[in-house]
């Protein structure tokens, strides 16, 4: 994971971390390395956009990659700060930056893309996560506690 990492800091460095899904190739190891990096790294993404997106934004979550619920935190990150972008990497840290200063201010409306595959994926009983069905349920029960309208397309 440490050199994942590495080779994931270096993309943030030297500016080729541009387009989105670039984590989508990425097995499990792979996607939780990118969530810690893109956990360090928010502050240095952040410099370019200090403040939050005001209330009433649109964050599109694509959802063509998820095949876990890490996955569906790189997709989340992603949807609401960009490429590399950090919106938590577990429940609780989701619970937070809905709080504030992680990009985005609540109330917002997650239009989520792919979602029937993605959540196929999250529930399936093939995959060795049970956990993300629950999982699911409760980032969607978080998210309409603060007020996030999802959409699912």
């Amino acid at each position: 994971m440490i050199t994942l990492a590495a080779a994931f800091w270096e993309l943030h460095r030297t500016g080729r971390l541009n387009r989105n899904g670039m984590w989508g190739g990425l097995d499990a190891q792979g996607r939780r390395a990118w969530l810690s990096v893109a956990l360090c790294a928010m502050t240095y993404q952040r410099r370019k956009r200090p403040a939050d997106a005001p209330p009433g934004q649109v964050f599109t979550l694509d959802g063509r990659h998820i095949t876990d619920i890490d996955g569906l935190y790189c997709a989340l990150g992603e949807a609401v700060n960009g490429p590399g972008g950090y919106f938590g990497w577990n429940l609780d840290a989701v619970n937070d930056c809905l709080r504030g200063r992680f990009g985005a201010t609540t109330p917002f409306t997650l239009r989520w893309l792919n979602s029937e595959a993605a959540t196929s994926a999250l529930i399936s009983h093939d995959t060795a996560d049970r956990e993300g069905a629950a999982d699911l349920e409760v980032l969607l029960q978080i998210f309409s506690e603060h007020d996030v309208d999802v959409l699912m397309c």
